[in-house]
């Protein structure tokens, strides 16, 4: 048995797997933009891949995850690696998850004498 498929039907296909990716990546309407967040802290975990930078530090006792810009960002901005590395202090500026979760997406990071925008 063999199928054929003309142009709508993989048009169709292409526009599912494009939305599908969208949607497995971080959907920023789950950041509460009207609560702006500025701690400073230890970094007490760090990561410097793809798809973007992460961090885990402390916030009055409890660790929140931090979401980062994609390293070539902040690279290009003059972040680097060791500036975010485990030990360093960081003030990061951003906004809290809107469930609760202990999580903050990043807007712009102080680290090794430098302020960086992330978005």
């Amino acid at each position: 048995m063999r199928f054929r498929f003309g142009p709508a039907a993989l048009a169709f296909a292409a526009a599912a797997l494009v939305a599908t990716a969208a949607v497995a990546h971080h959907g920023w309407s789950s950041y509460d933009a009207e609560r702006v967040m500025r701690p400073t802290a230890e970094v007490l975990e760090s990561s410097w891949g793809s798809p973007h930078g992460a961090l885990v530090i402390a916030i009055e006792g409890q660790r929140w995850d931090v979401v980062l810009a994609p390293v070539s960002r902040m690279q290009t901005r003059g972040l680097v690696e060791g500036d975010i590395a485990v030990g360093q202090t960081v003030t990061v500026e951003g906004y809290p998850r809107r469930d609760g979760t202990r999580e903050m997406r990043a807007e712009r990071i102080t680290a090794g004498g430098k302020t960086v925008e992330l978005r």
